[in-house]
């Protein structure tokens, strides 16, 4: 009994001619185009580390509706820290909020030590955003936590 090759084109289970995948086509569906949600009034959260600069801006019932940092912009290792990445985040993150939502005003938080705390704020302002006001929430301990012991060389 030796097998007969079949016909190009012949589906295994039967010899008739097969049909193309595009043939069994079903229709396409559509999802709603979400509705652009505008937000005039928002805080941006500043946090300026040592190492890097983060750019959160929120509603007023604080949903986090577009976000920046130096690291995401680009940069790398110790230039995620200076004062120039952190204008541009504040760039990139202003212009989304401004573009996308509609944003007018803000109220900016500024936490950390960081050396892109005012080179941030000064972004925003360049980007169009009127900044209403500034609050450092920067967390002071009253005399918190126990310091390390003392270095014995």
């Amino acid at each position: 009994m030796a097998k007969e090759p079949k016909a190009a084109g012949t589906t295994p289970d039967t010899g008739a001619p097969g049909k193309p995948a595009a043939a069994t086509k079903r229709k396409k569906e559509f999802k709603k185009k979400r509705e652009r949600r505008i937000v005039p009034h928002g805080y941006v959260h500043i946090a300026a580390s040592f190492n890097n600069t983060q750019i959160t801006i929120t509603d007023t019932d604080g949903r986090v509706m577009c976000w920046s940092s130096a690291g995401a912009i680009g940069f790398k290792g110790s230039r995620k820290g200076t004062p120039y990445a952190a204008q541009q985040a504040s760039l990139a993150a202003a212009g989304v909020a401004r573009d996308q939502y509609g944003m007018k005003s803000v109220e900016v938080k500024v936490k950390g030590p960081g050396s892109g705390r005012e080179s941030a704020v000064r972004a925003l302002a360049a980007a169009g955003l009127h900044i209403v006001v500034i609050r450092d929430v920067t967390p002071i301990p009253h005399n918190g936590c126990r310091p390390p012991k003392r270095r014995r060389v």
